[in-house]
């Protein structure tokens, strides 16, 4: 891929319009209406919030970036039909081989990306995808000099199955956004579902006492935000 800048038009939740160096891509999928609920044996996932704008207003997608199939907020049933019409799917290898169809899977039962630049191979995207702060996300910023991180944000905990979080807390945004010291910062996956325990208040908060707000770029639902790269 060859460019200078990428737009992104946030959708909700963890999904996101991608279009970069020509080609346009959509991360985690989740289409369905406000009020929507998903029952598990041990707990529900309830949607706050639908999303800004119907899938099929988008136009085609060269590839949907899923980071798993098995989790309604990453992957809900107007979602699903999204999937099933995208010439292509990127994901884990379970989320794969139970999707089948187009989708091509790698390790791990939750994946990030890295979109390597072709005029800049060093350079990178990066967007998470359900994570919260480790090793691993360190490691990226050692590999690639990351132009913009795509963050799954929100602090997400479902109680019922206990206090852990899902995704990035706010104080973990920070600590991304240290490792990866160049980047534009756009957080996802922090409004629209009831298990998000931290707002995008909380997000903009920890920026700023990090001495960082200049950095984030919280985006505003079916408005398109273009993003300088490199």
């Amino acid at each position: 891929m060859t460019t200078d800048t990428l737009r992104l038009t946030y959708i909700g939740g963890p999904t996101a319009l991608l279009a970069l160096g020509g080609l346009r891509l959509l991360t985690d999928p989740t289409f369905d209406a406000a009020g929507s609920e998903y029952p598990a044996p041990s707990y529900v996932l309830r949607k706050t919030r639908g999303p800004a704008r119907p899938a099929e207003s988008l136009g085609p997608v060269d590839a949907v970036l899923l980071s798993h199939d098995h989790h309604a907020d990453n992957l809900d049933v107007a979602g699903r039909r999204v999937v099933e019409g995208a010439p292509v799917v990127l994901t884990t290898t379970e989320s794969a081989r139970r999707l089948g169809g187009k989708a091509i899977g790698d390790r791990g039962p939750v994946i990030g990306f890295a979109l390597v630049l072709a005029d800049r191979p060093d350079h990178a995207v990066c967007v998470s995808g359900d994570t919260v702060w480790y090793e691993g996300v360190a490691e990226v910023g050692r590999r690639f000099a990351v132009d913009l991180a795509v963050l799954f944000t929100g602090a997400a905990r479902v109680r019922e199955v206990g206090p852990a979080m899902l995704t990035l807390s706010a104080a973990e945004a920070v600590a991304a956004a240290r490792a990866f010291s160049d980047a534009i910062v756009v957080p996802l996956h922090f409004e629209g579902w009831a298990h998000y325990s931290e707002s995008g208040a909380e997000l903009e908060r920890a920026f700023a006492e990090a001495g960082m707000s200049e950095r984030l770029r919280p985006p505003v639902p079916g408005a398109p935000l273009v993003l300088p790269l490199g």
